[in-house]
């Protein structure tokens, strides 16, 4: 009897979560996300979430503990809602990296090109996939093009 008590006061709590799913964000028209934190009569930001129309996150903004800017991320993304370009900002509000993203006709992502700050190529990462659909290597190049390292993907299967 006690279990049964404890699992419906649960499913109480668990019911009152909000979820911010796509497709929540969007039938409800959520433009975005801001969660801030009270402590000691101060209100500070934690993080913001900004949403397209279509329910896919369109930026992500990051505050420290002092609630001042730790990072952003804007996302760019195609009619599919895959990223193909990432903008990724510093604590300055300054651009620090940026990446361009590149899919096969499934959707899977085969490259990408990751810049600095000026728009210099730092490097350049390489997807391939099995018989499967399943990420099985991901190659790491540096701007000169030279390997710098390579992750095998090994699945088992039953």
């Amino acid at each position: 009897m006690k279990n049964i008590i404890i699992l419906i006061l649960a499913l109480i709590i668990i019911s009152f979560v909000p979820l911010q799913s796509k497709k929540d964000v969007r039938e409800n028209n959520i433009k975005s996300i801001t969660v801030t934190e009270t402590s000691n009569d101060k209100t500070l930001y934690d993080e913001k979430t900004v949403y397209y129309k279509n329910g896919e996150t369109a930026e992500e903004t990051q505050y420290n503990k002092d609630g001042a800017l730790k990072f952003r991320i804007k996302y760019i993304r195609n009619k599919e809602g895959n990223v193909i370009e990432q903008f990724e900002y510093d604590s300055k509000n300054q651009l620090a990296e940026r990446k361009e993203i590149k899919y096969n006709n499934l959707d899977d992502k085969t490259l990408e090109y990751v810049y600095n700050g000026e728009s210099k190529l730092i490097k350049k990462i390489v997807f391939k996939y099995n018989k499967y659909g399943l990420k099985a290597e991901k190659s790491t190049y540096d701007a000169s093009n030279n390997l710098i390292s390579v992750k095998k993907y090994l699945y088992e299967y039953y």
